[in-house]
């Protein structure tokens, strides 16, 4: 007999419940990537409990009014096949009905499911993964680490890049990591910029803009000069990026398919995004 079910919203008590999850699927969020969805969108997490316990997660984030996000729709694996990852993204399609676009990053198996629920295929992604870092590259002085100065150009050009306002996620992840924060300048103007957070099984690098792949090298470098293990993920149609990336001691570890559903959004400088902030944040 099947346990009875109860779908919930989602607390701060059910962050650990959550990252037990994580654990158990072997993602790499940790306690601040849910905090940071809980305090965006305090109304539009949930859970769904079995006999009390968590037993799956689903998260959605709102950009502005230009598109709405799906993720971390996780179920506990002695539980599925019972319905409650469909149940989940139910409810999630439930809670953003009125948005004229919703998006989110799945697996291959995950696309399938998707695409019954009515999302299209946008581009690929490549997940590229380091155990340790490359060798250092001669820096020519144009990166430096972000400050509170270079925000209001920052979120300029995200907007432009990313197709919405995300300046909350940003700040998030500037005070979280502020050592991946860093900024490229052509003498006064803001040529590109890196983020970055940290995360249970590796350091997680993005987003990552800039007009091109010398940029891409030299912001990437700087944060890679901690001597961590790292992740980004990367459009799969940059490919001497992916190229230069992989020769540099990256190794592609998955890969996801962004998907849309009603009005596809197509950002002005999309062109500009080197590393997305992660399958979770868009």
């Amino acid at each position: 007999m099947l346990a009875a079910l109860l779908t919930r919203h989602m607390t701060p008590d059910d962050v650990p419940s959550g990252l037990r999850l994580c654990r158990l699927s072997g993602w790499n969020q940790v306690e601040e990537d849910w905090i940071a969805f809980l305090k965006l969108s305090p109304d539009a997490c949930r859970v769904i409990e079995s006999n009390g316990a968590v037993a799956g997660t689903v998260a959605t984030l709102r950009f502005a009014q230009k598109f709405s996000w799906i993720a971390m729709l996780l179920v506990d694996p002695a539980m599925r096949g019972q319905g409650i990852g469909t149940d989940l993204l139910n409810e999630a399609l439930r809670i953003l009905k009125n948005e004229k676009c919703i998006r989110l990053d799945a697996t291959e198996a995950g696309a399938r499911i998707y695409c019954t629920h009515g999302f299209q295929e946008e581009y690929r992604i490549n997940r590229l993964v380091a155990e340790s870092p490359i060798k250092s590259r001669t820096k020519t002085g144009a990166c430096r680490p972000m400050s509170n100065a270079d925000l209001e150009e920052v979120f300029d050009l995200d907007k432009r890049v990313f197709g919405a306002d995300r300046n909350a996620l940003l700040r998030s992840f500037l005070m979280r990591a502020p050592e991946y924060a860093w900024v490229s300048r052509t003498g006064d103007t803001l040529a590109g910029y890196i983020f970055g957070r940290h995360g249970y099984n590796h350091e997680h690098l993005g987003p990552l803009v800039v007009p091109g792949e010398p940029a891409a090298f030299e912001l990437t470098t700087c944060c890679l000069a901690h001597k961590r293990s790292f992740l980004i993920d990367v459009p799969d149609d940059l490919e001497k990026w992916n190229g230069w990336l992989q020769n540099a001691g990256f190794a592609r570890e998955r890969s996801f398919i962004r998907m849309y559903r009603g009005l596809r959004v197509q950002p002005e400088c999309e062109k500009y995004q080197f590393g997305i902030a992660g399958p979770e944040f868009g």
